[in-house]
């Protein structure tokens, strides 16, 4: 897996360490995540959070870390932390993420158009082209 990971970040031109630590607790990340729905930081914050993982061997699961990223970002990082870890907010992911496994969602990336499941980066292509034909018109970029 390690390799084939390699060879993809070598093909985007994207940093890669292998984690020291694998898997990482990733559920203070995906708190934020939950929380900045919406919000023009969070693709970033996304991003900044596998670099974190992936390319420098941070833990994700340490707040510090996590409110760094976010300040990099221009956020209030203790704000959105506040936020992140409400109740309301913890309530909302538990929600989600049984919504996902609804779905039968497994892993990511993962893409659901309308019931059907589309998993893996090199099937988003496939994805797209389902939801064209199916009435979905053109897809919306994200």
């Amino acid at each position: 897996m390690w390799r084939d990971v390699e060879r993809l970040c070598d093909k985007y031109g994207l940093p890669f360490k292998k984690p020291t630590v694998f898997p990482r607790n990733s559920v203070l990340a995906a708190r934020v995540a939950c929380a900045g729905e919406g919000q023009g930081w969070l693709p970033e914050f996304i991003r900044g959070v596998y670099r974190a993982n992936f390319a420098d061997d941070r833990d994700i699961s340490d707040a510090a870390v996590i409110e760094e990223i976010l300040e990099t970002l221009g956020q209030q990082g203790a704000r959105v932390m506040e936020l992140a870890t409400s109740a309301e907010n913890k309530e909302r992911l538990r929600r989600e993420t049984e919504t996902a496994w609804e779905l039968g969602i497994f892993g990511a990336p993962t893409c659901v158009v309308g019931a059907e499941l589309f998993w893996s980066n090199d099937r988003m292509d496939d994805a797209l082209d389902w939801y064209s034909a199916k009435g979905g018109g053109p897809c919306p970029s994200t």
